[in-house]
């Protein structure tokens, strides 16, 4: 009997492990979660989810293979297998696969969010057919994943690809990361709702915006808002938007993407962002692009974009490996 061959997807976040079996097709067909426990190491982590896993996926082993693990983590660094220097799981430096290479003998590769997604987007999702693109996740940062000629870019790091920590304002917003006027505090979620509340402190027009207490204001009640014809929400998405044009014109004079595909939190705003991001970029493109990159959705469906996208890293990472031992093989014959 011929096994089905599937990959295993875990994605790590400051909460919970998402993890799920997928096979060539991008069907998952076993998903679970398991919560973290507040300052966990990996080792104790890495533990109970062998565990958990184990218990479901003997079920599963007269019909599927199991052919490697991908891991999508924040501050993951692909070249050394760690994940360093990350405040959302408290880990420093952190040897990620060699840890998992303790509970399992199969290929393991490890990657950041961003990166995992936009790998997901080549295999699943919406870039299909690009080689050239850039992944962009709008969430309470600004992760992005660049994908040149078919391959993802990590850089000399392997820490490439951090567009949302470019400085677009001299001595602007704070930043997570410790400097001012990083392009995600002003193009993220949490962007957004700073920038509705300078707004509604600059003008004095009626808001349904001003119903709400500042720290209870969300990028889903600014959205909502909006819809409704809200002038100060509405501004929010243009102010955001001519920022993020703004950024993405100087994104593409660096890469000559064929498209930039926009991912969660305020991607889900759809054209509320998507029409000003547009109109700003294409105003400041160089003649030489403008009207040739196409700024898109994700394809990946919402809710199982990060275990898709892991999965699909570790899928690619499995055919680089057999295109490489093809090529070496042709080497030696012509040898």
């Amino acid at each position: 009997m011929n096994l089905i061959e599937v990959t295993l997807g875990i994605k790590i976040s400051g909460t919970s492990i998402e993890y799920g079996l997928v096979n060539r097709m991008g069907e998952i067909v076993l998903e679970e979660a398991i919560k973290m426990r507040g300052n966990e190491s990996a080792e104790t982590l890495f533990e109970r989810l062998h565990k958990q896993f184990s218990s479901s996926y003997k079920n599963f082993k007269d019909t599927y293979k199991l052919m490697g693990i991908g891991i999508a983590a924040p501050c993951a660094n692909y070249h050394s297998g760690t994940v360093e220097n990350s405040s959302n799981l408290n880990w420093v430096k952190v040897p990620v696969v060699e840890i998992a290479k303790k509970y399992w003998d199969v290929p393991i590769v490890i990657t950041n969010d961003a990166n995992a997604s936009a790998i997901g987007e080549l295999k699943y999702g919406n870039a299909k057919n690009f080689k050239n693109f850039i992944q962009i996740t709008l969430g309470l940062g600004l992760g992005s994943g660049i994908v040149a000629e078919g391959n993802l870019l990590y850089g000399n790091e392997g820490f490439a690809g951090e567009i949302g920590h470019t400085i677009i304002e001299r001595n602007g917003r704070h930043c997570g990361c410790g400097r001012k006027g990083c392009l995600e505090t002003y193009v993220s979620t949490t962007g957004l709702v700073r920038t509705a509340i300078e707004l509604l402190s600059k003008y004095n027009e009626d808001s349904l915006l001003r119903e709400v207490p500042l720290n209870d204001l969300t990028d889903n009640l600014i959205f909502k808002a909006a819809e409704m014809g809200d002038s100060i929400a509405n501004e929010t998405f243009e102010v955001t938007g001519r920022i993020f044009g703004e950024a993405l014109a100087n994104t593409v004079a660096y890469f000559s993407p064929e498209a930039i595909i926009l991912t969660e939190g305020l991607a889900l705003a759809g054209d509320l962002i998507i029409n000003p991001t547009i109109a700003s970029m294409e105003k400041n493109l160089l003649s030489i692009f403008k009207g040739k990159v196409k700024i898109l959705i994700s394809g990946l469906p919402q809710g199982n974009a990060a275990i898709l996208g892991a999965s699909a890293l570790i899928w690619h990472e499995l055919h680089m490996h057999k295109v490489n031992i093809k090529l070496q093989t042709l080497e030696k014959t012509i040898v």
